[in-house]
């Protein structure tokens, strides 16, 4: 007669615990994901000329430019400036969002350990 629930060979108390796990997990994932949400990242460029704050919603939320930088005959630098600190802020949330994520799953190099969810 076959059993119900579990595995073949009879390990229903390790499905029930697995499925603890993962909603534990899950609910970490959502408290990591909303501080991320909350912080905010800033990076400069150019010796600190320009400088970038973005929110962990990765959203612009400041640009703050030292006087001597803007320069009428050389727009593209100012740009280029921008565009390094912008990028280098959103690295930083990306790094802890990597970060927070490491540390929850243990390292185990991807949700689920290889499985495909």
């Amino acid at each position: 007669m076959a059993r119900r629930g579990g595995f073949p060979g009879g390990m229903p108390g390790n499905m029930n615990n697995l499925m603890k796990q993962a909603q534990k997990m899950q609910k970490q994932m959502e408290e990591n994901q909303k501080a991320l949400e909350e912080k905010e990242f800033t990076a400069s460029a150019g010796g600190g000329a320009v400088e970038v704050t973005v929110s962990g919603k990765r959203l612009v939320t400041g640009v703050k430019l030292a006087e001597e930088v803007v320069d009428p005959d050389d727009i593209e630098m100012l740009e280029d400036l921008i565009v390094a600190a912008t990028n280098e802020a959103l690295r930083k949330v990306e790094e802890e969002a990597t970060s927070a994520m490491s540390k929850l799953t243990g390292g185990l190099g991807g949700l689920g350990g290889g499985f495909g969810f």
